[in-house]
């Protein structure tokens, strides 16, 4: 109950973030939040995680809105079997927040090409090689996005404006996070990330299970040693 209030709220917040952005940010405008290194920065992706993108055909986007839907099914399955073995609560934490993440990406996917209303002559919403074409007037006819449901983009948001220092090879004076992000893919990045540290700590049974088996061999092994030559 504890985690799953927890991993509510990360939602609730997400969207709570994504629809005051699209309410009273324009496309592309910047706030600083931190000084100069962290802003608010509106930008909505068509793919997967910090931007990156899937494919140009509705395919490519159904595909990837249906296994959103089959990871959350499988993940809930897994988070409600965990809890009732009495895992730590810590694990089941860390399987929520990649649960809260990909929950809160899909939401936008399935309903928000619904809920605000959609240009296709932003930058966001082109896509070469749709075969949806739009008029948006000066800058002519522009193949543009599929929309609908499971469809939509993914709202974010979030920005680093860091750079690597120019004494540093090949990455000298790069950025040192280029992606614009929102909360859903922050938690799902701290859920894996508390799963591959903490896995000796979350699955403490294997670990068990190697030292049972290490030590009915080392016996073993020790026994045919001592084992007498056969004349």
């Amino acid at each position: 109950m504890i985690v799953g209030a927890v991993v509510a709220l990360i939602l609730l917040i997400d969207q709570l973030t994504k629809v005051y952005i699209k309410t009273h940010f324009a496309p592309g405008e910047s706030v600083s939040v931190f000084g100069d290194w962290f802003v608010l920065e509106y930008i909505e992706n068509q793919g997967m995680a910090f931007g990156t993108t899937f494919g140009n055909k509705m395919w490519h986007k159904l595909a990837l809105s249906i296994f959103r839907i089959i990871a959350i099914v499988g993940i809930c399955y897994y988070w409600f079997q965990q809890a009732k073995e009495g895992v730590k609560r810590e694990f089941l934490l860390a399987i929520g927040l990649i649960l809260a993440g990909a929950a809160g990406n899909l939401i936008d996917s399935m309903f928000y090409d619904f809920i605000f209303p959609y240009d296709p002559c932003m930058g966001f919403n082109h896509l070469e090689g749709s075969g949806v074409v739009s008029d948006c007037g000066f800058f002519g006819k522009i193949e543009t996005r599929h929309t609908g449901f499971l469809l939509g983009n993914v709202v974010d948001m979030f920005k680093f404006q860091a750079n690597w220092p120019t004494w540093m090879p090949f990455i000298g004076g790069k950025d040192v996070f280029p992606a614009i992000w929102n909360l859903a893919d922050a938690s799902i990045s701290i859920g894996v990330g508390m799963i591959f540290i903490r896995q000796r700590a979350y699955f403490p049974e294997k670990k068990a299970r190697r030292k049972r088996r290490s030590k009915k061999v080392a016996p073993a092994l020790s026994d045919e040693s001592q084992e007498e030559p056969v004349s």
